[in-house]
């Protein structure tokens, strides 16, 4: 009788345990690199809320902003061997790993970051490119137009000549043909350099005039709608390939959705991050005309052969490409 016992309660004991696992669901870990309140973690934030909520707890998420778990560098490396589940990649930081989806890096001046990012998860859709083939790719969005944000006013292009400016990537050779000295660094040192003089400004989006507080130093704000940059969230294969059917449904639903709440909220934020200065600031903003934006864009045609060359060695269709991203943007931007 007692060893019927032992063996009821063992058994007992393993149903609770497993219905215990059931209930808790499966946990996955999701590493950022660039600190919490910048937008990639406030779009990682949102998703988690949405995945938790619609999965009804079947997958919780554990978030790892502000390089606490994978750095920029080895993302897209950490999630390939499973240092993380799903991590967060800046495509601009891999050159020539992902030719195709570059093409979203291209000057052609969107003037919206919902625009962008929807014409990115559209490319992804049409494309579903080779360069993605060792992960699952959850969801894609990018950077809002990258502005001018300076000490000193740039009413004009001839303003730049002989300019400091704190910019990356692409950015650097268009400034180079407009005169200025682009000058490569990380955002964080970005503060010190523009106290101590060794720029004069920097290039990227107009959000960091307040999740930086460059507003403060950086008075004056051109809007040149130079590139934007792409982000892909992506996740694991084997973790991806254990997940349930129905799991998998509600990250596949989220896709698309989550690229145009991330390109919305940064929109907004733009706006609130500009109105914000200019109250506490006074910040000026100043346009160019036309004839500039049009000079923007010849400036950067290098970077198009360039990225068009690429494509051909990866046997990438450039121009197909390029004409359904130009499609594309026409589309989003005009509505």
């Amino acid at each position: 009788m007692r060893k019927t016992m032992s063996v009821l309660a063992a058994s007992l004991a393993l149903i609770c345990l497993m219905s215990a696992t059931a209930l808790a669901g499966t946990m996955v870990t999701y590493a950022n690199f660039p600190p919490a309140k910048t937008f990639p973690c406030v779009q990682m934030e949102r998703w988690k809320t949405e995945v938790e909520k619609r999965t009804g707890g079947k997958l919780t998420v554990q978030t790892f902003p502000g390089s606490t778990l994978l750095g920029a560098k080895n993302m897209l490396r950490g999630v390939q061997t499973g240092q993380a589940d799903i991590g967060c990649i800046s495509i601009a930081y891999y050159p020539g790993v992902f030719p195709l989806m570059s093409a979203v890096n291209l000057p052609v001046a969107f003037t919206s970051t919902e625009a962008a990012s929807l014409t990115m998860w559209d490319l992804f859709e049409k494309y579903q490119p080779e360069e993605f083939k060792d992960v699952k790719v959850l969801t894609m969005f990018t950077s809002a137009p990258s502005q001018i944000m300076s000490k000193e006013p740039v009413k004009t292009l001839a303003d730049l000549k002989g300019m400091e400016l704190r910019a990356s990537g692409t950015i650097l050779r268009v400034l180079s043909g407009l005169g200025a000295q682009g000058v490569g660094m990380p955002m964080s040192e970005t503060p010190e350099a523009l106290q101590k003089g060794v720029v004069k400004g920097l290039v990227s989006s107009f959000d960091v005039l307040k999740d930086f507080n460059f507003a403060d130093i950086c008075r004056h704000e051109t809007i040149t709608n130079l590139p934007v940059y792409p982000f892909a969230v992506i996740m694991n294969k084997a973790k991806w390939e254990s997940l349930p059917g129905d799991v998998k449904d509600v990250l596949n639903d989220l896709g698309r959705e989550q690229a145009q709440w991330t390109g919305q909220y940064l929109d907004t934020h733009i706006n609130d991050s500009l109105n914000w200065s200019r109250e506490k600031y006074q910040v000026e903003v100043h346009t160019l005309t036309p004839a500039e934006h049009a000079e923007l864009k010849k400036l950067g045609q290098p970077l198009v052969d360039d990225w068009k060359a690429e494509c051909a060695k990866a046997g990438i269709d450039a121009d197909a490409v390029l004409k359904d991203l130009l499609e594309y943007q026409a589309k989003y931007e005009s509505l």
